[in-house]
């Protein structure tokens, strides 16, 4: 027996964006956004407890296949709409005028499906009549899907038909606890005022990759969340593993609002419980600067990423994304929600720097994929740090900086390549050097944490027999940014 959810765009159009910080439009809808509007009809229906219950049984199933067809995006330049009706006060306000009006930026992007009917499938699923009669109830009411202007008509049915072969696996799915938390938030907007701002999508779902079933994958996980830089001064790429530290502190302290100081996972903090570094995989904090390909490369460091061990399911636990909602508050002047401990912290607060979380930027250089793909041939976009000290000189010193290269490749689970160029100079376009020339100033050089900061720094090209999985981050300084590396193609230049 198989559950379906059919959802069909009665006007053809389904207007919904990626997060209030794209003009991407959110097609296929994803099961968070579904389940978001079939708790909203609860609402209006009078919050029912049995209505809840089936609710919260519908959140613990496992993520639906997704059957829709393909559509034409139709983005919008921003519009600038007066976002409340002011308040006069005692002594007047002339922002009640129309003239005077305040006005802030919105988006409306669309999508035109090719098929105005979207079904999720959940194979092996077959709800009492009671639950399935509760959840049909729900679905006849939700009147619409994403924004108020997406007119739908929802129904519950019962198949014994599965899933078709080319349905989609969704992006972002509902998890235990997400009706209740959607309670909360939406208690917390009204009593607000609407100064808080929407609740966070759904979990992430890791997007299974089509040739790791033949190609080696390092431990590191393909899906990334982005921390877009949205305020502020943006330190240089050579500073990059000093904020990484920094963004990983602040994440700290996010758990330890929510009163998991003495909890933090080793996943996380990179420690164990009594203090000493963790010898297991653990949560990466990288660059993601503008370089590549491109002429115009110049190493502007555009956000970071948070990059997690394979299968860890970290953007899933309930405790992590409560830590990042602690340290990212709704900011009413971006309409997102931005990290602002990075303000306060002694190194960074002259900066201002706000970053915001998203799993979708729209901007290319905060896109994942050019980092994740396979290749055969890998650039350093931040330089190495070697995972120990020189001992040779001369010719044998660069021997024994290969030998660390290829040791620090099967490190994160990949096969020794076949050869490593390493160079003082990046094979990616825009990239600074490893090591500036004797007479620079200062500000040149690569700050490192201190218990790197002795540590030699190096670029390289790392080519393998035979295409591995990226991400690929390599050496002592991968948790903190360094050593990340970028598939180089044929076109490119290698040494």
């Amino acid at each position: 027996m198989t559950l379906v959810l059919e959802i069909e765009y009665l006007t053809g159009v389904a207007f919904a964006a990626i997060g209030p910080d794209s003009d991407i439009p959110d097609w296929p809808p994803q099961p968070d956004r579904i389940f978001s509007a079939l708790v909203a009809t609860w609402g209006a229906r009078g919050e029912k407890d049995e209505e809840g219950v089936a609710l919260k049984w519908l959140e613990e199933l496992s993520g639906p296949r997704i059957n829709a067809s393909g559509a034409e995006p139709r983005t919008a330049p921003a519009s600038f709409v007066p976002p409340n009706d002011p308040k006069t006060g005692t002594s007047g306000n002339r922002s009640v005028l129309p003239l005077f009006r305040v006005r802030q930026p919105r988006r409306f992007p669309a999508a035109r499906p090719h098929d105005s009917i979207v079904r999720l499938y959940w194979s092996g699923i077959e709800p009492d009549d009671k639950t399935f009669s509760l959840l049909s109830q729900l679905a006849a009411d939700t009147s619409y899907v994403g924004h108020s202007a997406s007119l739908t008509r929802c129904c519950f049915l019962r198949s014994d038909v599965a899933a078709p072969p080319d349905a989609q696996q969704p992006k972002r799915k509902i998890y235990s606890g997400r009706f209740d938390e959607l309670r909360r938030d939406y208690a917390r907007f009204v009593k607000s005022r609407g100064k808080v701002g929407r609740p966070q999508q759904g979990a992430r779902v890791a997007q299974k990759s089509k040739s790791n079933e033949t190609n080696p994958e390092s431990y590191f996980c393909r899906d990334w969340l982005v921390l877009e830089h949205v305020g502020g001064d943006m330190p240089d790429v050579r500073a990059a593993a000093l904020l990484a530290k920094e963004i990983r502190d602040t994440l700290l302290s996010g758990y330890r609002r929510i009163g998991m100081a003495d909890r933090i996972p080793e996943l996380v903090s990179g420690h164990m419980q009594d203090g000493r570094p963790t010898r297991e995989p653990h949560l990466a904090i990288v660059p993601l600067a503008f370089a590549g390909n491109n002429i115009y490369a110049d190493g502007r460091v555009l956000g970071f990423a948070l990059v997690p061990p394979l299968n860890s399911g970290l953007f899933a636990d309930g405790d992590f994304l409560r830590a990042m909602r602690a340290i990212a508050p709704f900011d009413a002047a971006q309409q997102r929600r931005t990290l602002q401990e990075l303000q306060e912290t002694i190194k960074l607060r002259r900066f201002g720097l706000k970053l915001a979380p998203t799993l979708d930027p729209g901007r290319r250089s905060l896109d994942s994929t050019p980092y994740t793909r396979a290749a055969s041939t890998f650039g350093t976009v931040t330089p190495i740090v070697l995972d120990r000290h020189l001992k040779e000189k001369g010719g044998a010193r660069q021997e024994e900086v290969i030998a660390q290269i290829k040791s620090a490749c099967v490190n994160i689970g990949l096969p020794e390549p076949d050869a490593v160029i390493p160079d003082k100079h990046s094979a990616i376009e825009g990239v600074p050097s490893a090591q500036p020339s004797g007479n620079a100033p200062e500000w040149m050089r690569w700050r490192l944490p201190v218990s790197l900061a002795s540590r030699p720094l190096v670029h390289a090209v790392i080519h393998f027999s035979a295409p591995v999985e990226g991400p690929v981050i390599l050496g002592a300084g991968r948790f903190v940014g360094l050593g990340l590396c970028r598939p180089i193609a044929s076109t490119e230049r290698t040494a």
